[in-house]
């Protein structure tokens, strides 16, 4: 791996290498990822992992065509040639409009924030070892766990390098710890399977491995016995860690490149009342330790927080500069980078706001309902917002959860529900999307 600053240099060095050879333009990224991963299946070691790769991605542009291409070899030679392949691609491309570098007097000039984001601790992996069997033990000893998947932990660290001819380079890294485990209760057909993990940053944030282990066993057993729901009209609240769902399928209609082609569910809603006027989601790159904060975007912008919804309102979309060039508009720091291929639109570290409701009183007056922790399959359309998934969880009869229920589908349409939804006030940072407790009513519900 190499350092920050080796990264950045290189970088830079591939954009310099690329303009002397005939583009008008060019970026470069470099990543890398380390990891190391040890899992563990009924108390015994079963696996011990550990992947290293870096690629770097070079983009060049030739009037208003372009080509990008890239390489996990460092080697200079490879490079060169790297170079001259994606000229003579980027020659015999198509033209586009649209194309181009950000904007350059967008590009962050101040020095980067510090987002605290490295965790020089790095565990051997002894410890990981030892997390592992923590967790899978704890999710075992739950009365009703017959069997188990497994347990792990894992340690890692990335590295993000920019360099762009117009004047921007940048480069940051981040570590990242996680510990799971998943088993399984009960025996034959009846059997259930659940999970639990947690990931951080750093290590002293990372939930206790014996915690995350009682959590997948609690899940699993609570599922056993699943029955059958009557089809109906009804109320389905979901748990947080799948609620996240729906504000991923609101971005996923946000973004500058859908709105582009005019392929959203979202495409006339702009400045439009979408939730309650108590609803604000926020994106927000610049959270500490942030499990997708980032201290500038994939072409080299400043990143700020931001009401993605904000007093229920649609506030904007997230672009790109091409989808912004495309729009008329300008590029909000959203664009998202791979290897290869042009620059798209994503988000970073997202939540909605947490509601006035505890979760009891948001179910109290709910005489038949679903509480949904699983949803299966991805029956969404993006284009008209027509929603239809499999799910499991437990009946909510007389605002009190019941028994488990599973091969249920829940359908909708996003808009409706939307409009309905109501967030309760248990709202917790572990995920990178995180919403609390979230009702929708109004949704059909078929048994199976």
């Amino acid at each position: 791996m190499l350092s920050l600053e080796e990264a950045q240099s290189r970088a830079q060095d591939l954009v310099t290498a690329a303009r002397k050879a005939g583009a008008d333009a060019a970026d470069a990224i470099y990543a890398c990822n380390a990891s190391t991963t040890v899992a563990v299946r009924l108390g015994a070691l079963e696996d011990v992992e550990r992947s290293e790769g870096e690629e770097i991605g070079l983009r060049v542009f030739i009037g208003q065509r372009s080509a990008s291409i890239s390489a996990s070899d460092m080697n200079p030679a490879t490079l060169a040639t790297l170079i001259d392949r994606s000229i003579a691609m980027a020659r015999e491309a198509p033209e586009d409009p649209y194309a181009g570098l950000a904007p350059e007097d967008r590009l962050l000039r101040k020095r980067a924030p510090s987002l605290d984001l490295v965790d020089e601790e790095e565990p051997e992996p002894a410890a990981l070892r030892e997390r592992a069997l923590i967790a899978e033990e704890a999710a075992r000893s739950i009365p009703g766990i017959t069997n188990s998947e497994g347990g792990g932990a894992a340690s890692g660290r990335s590295q993000v390098a920019l360099a762009t001819s117009h004047g921007f380079a940048g480069a940051y890294a981040a570590t990242n710890h996680s510990t799971w485990a998943s088993v399984l209760a009960g025996s034959g057909a009846d059997m259930q399977r659940d999970h639990a993990s947690h990931a951080s940053r750093h290590l002293k944030d990372l939930d206790d491995a014996e915690a995350v282990g009682i959590r997948a066993g609690q899940r699993a057993v609570a599922r056993l016995n699943p029955g059958k729901v009557e089809s109906g009209v009804m109320p389905v609240i979901f748990d947080p860690r799948i609620g996240s769902s729906l504000v991923g399928h609101l971005i996923g209609g946000m973004v500058g490149p859908a709105i582009a082609r005019r392929s959203s569910f979202l495409l006339d809603s702009l400045g439009e009342t979408l939730f309650d006027s108590k609803i604000t989601v926020i994106d927000d790159p610049l959270l500490l330790r942030g499990l997708r904060s980032r201290p500038f975007d994939g072409e080299g912008l400043p990143v700020e927080r931001r009401a993605l919804i904000e007093d229920g309102v649609l506030t904007g979309w997230l672009m790109d500069s091409a989808s912004a060039r495309q729009l008329g508009l300008e590029p909000t720091g959203h664009a998202s980078r791979g290897g290869a291929g042009a620059p798209g639109a994503g988000i970073t570290n997202v939540h909605m706001e947490a509601g006035s409701l505890s979760v009891g009183e948001l179910m109290a007056d709910v005489k038949r309902g679903i509480y949904v922790t699983e949803l299966i399959g991805m029956g969404v359309n993006g284009v008209t917002g027509d929603y239809s998934r499999g799910a499991a969880g437990f009946l909510i009869e007389n605002g009190a959860v019941g028994p488990a229920v599973s091969e249920i589908t829940i359908a909708g349409n996003l808009k409706d529900m939307f409009r309905t939804l109501v967030p309760a006030n248990d709202l917790m940072f572990r995920y990178a999307m995180n919403v609390p407790t979230l009702r929708v009513d109004g949704m059909t519900v078929a048994g199976g």
